[in-house]
Order: structure tokens, then sequence, then C-alpha cells
């Protein structure tokens, strides 16, 4: 008999996915333990402010964290880069035996064999760049032999970017891996020396534990919502059903998140534009009621909020956006405009120019506000 749900008000709700994502004012203090409750963290180079990764951390962990607290982690190993993401290095054993199955479990969809065919078609390449990586060890794409005998076609910008797609499809199978970057630049190696060597989790087994900690991570999630295309991973009949006052249909929450409710503390936090708590925009609307979205693809006129604009939570309300840009040349962090969502109260907007503070403070630039 399936357990009865969990009627939650919006609050309670708001509440729960803030603190599953460690956003409340207990702060933690581990930057690796964060890491692996968060589950990843996005590898982006945007530095409007300052790369994701690493606003995402500050946003958590506050003053105590450094960016070289995450180099140091990434450059021991603790954690990997896996398809542009950081993931704690022992996760990868949760990703061999989807490795093992690329492109993917029959029947696979017509652009699953059509990598596949691109892949076999140049497997001369392939051997080529696996020999290369063996004697030389970190290498960038750009020195890496094209010898492709079918180029990889796209209406994208990656037309024609044959060792790049070659690389990524290389990297789902599990042959090679990113061992460092240098700057923006990726710099590739065989995998077998960047990963460590734990055998795989069987395929169904893996996909339940990475159901589970998605929704240890998110605290209450659509059933079968996914916040990337090709994230497989939703979090399925893990946790307990629960339903939202006022938004249609089922959830599943995470039960150790219950007993948060009534001893919830929230605090104020910039966030960066994509954050957990706001990349998923449908679950943001849904649970936050917040409109918001990245618009550093817009052309400039139609932006409402910047290129840039970083959500604002303050308690367990998403509130407004703040558009700012890190001038590190001439040592300032210009606040170009803080949108207001509703009426703020004083404290409210003394709340957030703290924070502000705290940031401009954490990058070592002055707050210049209009």
């Amino acid at each position: 008999m399936a357990a009865p749900a969990h009627d939650l008000t919006p609050q309670q709700a708001r509440r729960i996915a803030v603190g599953a994502q460690l956003l409340t004012a207990d702060r933690p203090d581990d930057v690796l333990d964060t890491v692996r409750h968060l589950g990843f963290l996005q590898v982006d180079l945007t530095r409007v402010v300052a790369q994701h990764a690493d606003l995402a951390l500050w946003s958590r962990l506050g003053s105590a964290y450094e960016p070289e607290d995450l180099e140091e982690l990434v450059g021991d190993g603790a954690l990997v880069e896996l398809k542009a993401m950081l993931r704690p290095s022992e996760d990868v054993a949760l990703f061999r035996a989807d490795m093992d199955a690329w492109p993917g479990e029959p029947p696979l969809k017509e652009w699953q064999e059509d990598v596949r065919d691109w892949v076999a078609v140049n497997d001369g390449c392939r051997r080529e760049i696996l020999a290369l990586l063996r004697s030389e060890g970190p290498t960038a794409a750009r020195d890496l032999p094209d010898s492709c005998e079918v180029p990889w076609r796209s209406t994208g910008w990656t037309n024609d970017k044959n060792v790049m797609k070659l690389l990524e499809c290389l990297e789902s199978r599990g042959e090679v891996a990113v061992a460092s970057r240098e700057g923006r630049e990726r710099r590739w190696d065989l995998a077998e020396r960047v990963h460590p060597g734990d055998p795989a989790v069987p395929a169904e087994e893996a996909h339940r534990i990475l159901a589970g900690r998605r929704l240890r991570a998110l605290g209450i999630a659509r059933p079968r919502a996914l916040e990337a295309w090709d994230e497989p991973y939703d979090v399925r009949d893990t946790g307990e059903p629960a339903r939202i006052d006022g938004v249609r249909g089922l959830w599943r929450v995470d039960p150790d998140r219950l007993a948060d409710l009534t001893d919830f503390a929230g605090r104020t936090a910039v966030l960066s534009p994509l954050d957990r708590l706001v990349f998923d925009r449908k679950r943001m609307e849904d649970v936050f009621g917040f409109d918001y979205q990245l618009e550093m693809y817009k052309p400039a006129a139609t932006r409402r909020w910047g290129y840039w604009a970083m959500p604002v939570l303050d308690g367990d309300e998403l509130v407004g956006k703040v558009d700012a840009t890190a001038d590190r040349e001439g040592g300032v962090l210009v606040v170009d405009a803080v949108h207001e969502d509703g009426d703020w109260s004083a404290a409210r907007r003394r709340r957030v120019h703290a924070e502000l503070d705290a940031l401009g403070e954490w990058l070592g630039l002055e707050v210049v506000r209009p």
C-alpha cells in the first residue's frame, strides 16, 4: 500500500529546498563535504563576478572559502571533472556502467545511433588520439591529430570541431578524461590515469543511488523532472510522496528534511545564475514563484535584469536580482542595479546590501553602487 502524501505549505516546500541546498544560517564548513552533498559543481568559466563553482561555494561557506581550496581538491584528485561537472572522484564508479554501455541501453534513440556510427567510422582517429595520450600524457585538444574521415556536422558552434566532439564521446565511453585546465583550455589524458580504479557499480544500483542523492541535494522534486536534457537521473520513487498547496501534481520529498521545518533559520544569499536552487526554472517557479531567467544570450535591449543577474535569496524566499560586474583592474565590484521583487522592507534591503559588501570583501573589491 502506497504511503500517504505529505501535505506541505508553499513555505514548507521552500524551506525544504533551501535547507537541502545548504543555504540556511547553519553554514557548512568543509569544501569537499559540501560538494559531496550537492553532488556536483557545474564547470562554467564565466567571470562576470566569479566563476560559478566558486560563487556557489562562497554562497554556502561564506568568507572562509577561497578558490584555492577548490583548486587543491581538483589538483590532488579528490574531485574530478566529468562531462563539465566537478564530482567527488569516488563517484566515478557510479557512472562506469553507463560508460561501458555507451551510447546507451537499447533501444537507442536516433541521435544515439548517429553518434555511435560517427565514432565508429572515425576509429582510426580515435586510436591515434589514445596512442598519443598514452605516450605524451595530458594534452590540449588543439595538439591532438584530426584524422577524422567523416567530419562532425551540426547546426551549432560544434560544426567541424572533430577532435573536441570525439574527445567528449570518448569521455562518455570512459576512455579519456579531463586531467586539468589551463585557463579555459582542457588538457586530456587517458581516463585510467585520472579516474580512480574502483569497480563499476551495477547500472540499476548506481542509478538508484544517484536518484537518492539528487533528492537529498534538492530536498523536493518532481519524480521525473530533469535539470538538463542529458541528465538521466530523476528522483523516481525515492523519498516520500508530497503535495504542495496550490501546486498541481505530486512531488517526492526527502523525509530527513521534514523534521527541519520548525527549526528553520534562514539567511540572505546572492546566488550564481547557475545555482541548483534556481537551475531548474520550472521547479523554481512552482516552489518559489520566482520570475527569472539567465539573459546573457539575449540582445542587450531585451534584458530585464542584466547580463549575469544574480538571484537573491532572503530566508526562504527568492526576492530579487542583482546586476553586478567585477572590474578587477579597477578594483571594484560595480553594482549596476538591484531589482526588488515586491515591496522590500528596510531590513531586507540592509541584509542584501550587507551580503553584497561581503561578496566584495571576498573578491577583494570595493563595492560601488549607483
